[in-house]
C-alpha cells in the first residue's frame, strides 16, 4: 500500500469515527437529555411507554439521519457541478439549481397546481425543477466560456426564480404561505421515520449514478476535447451529471428546504484535505465531510436553542459565505 493510500484510509476512517460520534452526541441533545442506553433502544426497538426512547425514534433519529443524508447529497452534487463546469465556485445553490427546485415546490405547495398532491409529488416537483435548472445552466455554459460570467448567470437565474416565487406568494393562501416560508428557512425535521427509506433510497440512487461516472469525471478534468478523444461520450456524461445533481438536490430541497453553500464549500475542503483529483477519493470524502458539517450545524442549533433558534439555512450561510470569500481571494 502506497503512502498516499495509507493516508487516505487513515483520514477516511477518522472521518467515519468522527461522524458516528457526532451522530450519537446529537441524538442525546434536545429539550431534555437522553442517555446512550435510551438512544440505542430508541433506534433499534423502542418502548412507546418510555418518553426518551419514543422521542429518539420519532423525532431525533429521523432528524440526525436527514442531516447525514442532506450533507452527503449536497456535497456530492457540488463536486459534480465543479467538475462539470471546471469551476471551484460552482455549486447547486450558486448556479441556481436549488432555486429551480424551490420554484417548483412553491408551485406545488402554494398554488392549485399539484402534480400528485403528496410527499412524492413535492419530491418529484423539486427534482424536475432542479433538472430543468441544470439543463439551462449547462446550455448557457456552451455559450458563456468565462467562469465568472457563468456564475453571474446562475445568480441572475436564482434572482429571477426568486421573483417568480414572490409573485406566487402574493396570491397564496395564508396557511400555505406560512408553511412555505418555514420550509424556506431550512429544517431537518421535515422527515418522519417511515419516510427515511424513500429519501435514503433516492439519494443512494443519485450517488450510485455519480459513482458509475468516476472514470469519466476524472477524464473531464483534462478538458472536454481530451476526454472525447479518450472515448468519453461527453454529451451523455453531462446529462447524467445533471440527472444525478437533480436527484440529490431535489430530494434534499423538497424535505429540508434550500440549504445554502454546502455543495460549494465541502468539495473545496475535501480537495485540500485529500490533496487529490481522483473522484473515487473525492466522492467518499465529500459524503463524509458534508455529513459531518450538517450534523455539526444541527448540534450547534440544539445547543443554542435555549438562547436563539437559528434556521439551518442561516447557519450554513454564516459558515459558508466567509469560506467562499476566502476561496475567491485564493483562486482568482
Amino acid at each position: 500500500m502506497t503512502d498516499y493510500k495509507r493516508k487516505y484510509w487513515k483520514r477516511s476512517v477518522s472521518l467515519v469515527m468522527l461522524l458516528f460520534a457526532l451522530m450519537i452526541y446529537d441524538l442525546t441533545l434536545g429539550s431534555f437529555s437522553i442517555s446512550l442506553k435510551e438512544v440505542f433502544k430508541g433506534i433499534l426497538n423502542y418502548n412507546p411507554e418510555n418518553a426518551g426512547e419514543m422521542t429518539v425514534h420519532i423525532f431525533r433519529f429521523p432528524r440526525v439521519m436527514m442531516a447525514v443524508i442532506a450533507g452527503a447529497a449536497l456535497s456530492v452534487a457540488g463536486l459534480l457541478m465543479q467538475t462539470l463546469f471546471q469551476n471551484p465556485l460552482a455549486g447547486p445553490y450558486v448556479l441556481g439549481i436549488n432555486s429551480g427546485a424551490s420554484l417548483l415546490v412553491a408551485l406545488t405547495t402554494m398554488s392549485s397546481i399539484h402534480i400528485f398532491g403528496s410527499d412524492v409529488g413535492i419530491v418529484f416537483s423539486a427534482m424536475v425543477g432542479a433538472f430543468a435548472s441544470g439543463i439551462f445552466i449547462l446550455f448557457t455554459s456552451l455559450y458563456v466560456k468565462n467562469k465568472v460570467s457563468l456564475l453571474l448567470v446562475g445568480i441572475m437565474f436564482g434572482s429571477f426564480t426568486g421573483a417568480l416565487i414572490s409573485v406566487i406568494q402574493a396570491y397564496a393562501d395564508p396557511d400555505n404561505l406560512k408553511a412555505f416560508m418555514l420550509w424556506s428557512f431550512g429544517s431537518l425535521q421535515g422527515v418522519e421515520y417511515n419516510q427515511l427509506g424513500l429519501v435514503g433510497g433516492l439519494v443512494f440512487f443519485g450517488i450510485a449514478i455519480s459513482v458509475l461516472l468516476i472514470k469519466p469525471l476524472n477524464l473531464l478534468l483534462l478538458g472536454d476535447n481530451s476526454a472525447f478523444l479518450l472515448g468519453v461520450n461527453v454529451k451523455m456524461i453531462r446529462v447524467l451529471i445533471i440527472l444525478s445533481t437533480a436527484i440529490l438536490t431535489g430530494v434534499v430541497t423538497a424535505y429540508a428546504g434550500p440549504i445554502a453553500f454546502v455543495g460549494l464549500v465541502v468539495p473545496n475542503m475535501v480537495k485540500m484535505l485529500y490533496k487529490t483529483a481522483n473522484h473515487y477519493h473525492l466522492l467518499a470524502g465529500s459524503m463524509l465531510v458534508g455529513a459531518i458539517l450538517i450534523v455539526l450545524c444541527d448540534v450547534a442549533m440544539q445547543l443554542l436553542s435555549p438562547i436563539v433558534n437559528l434556521p439551518l439555512n442561516a447557519l450554513t450561510a454564516l459558515i459558508g459565505a466567509p469560506v467562499v470569500i476566502w476561496i475567491i481571494m485564493r483562486k482568482f
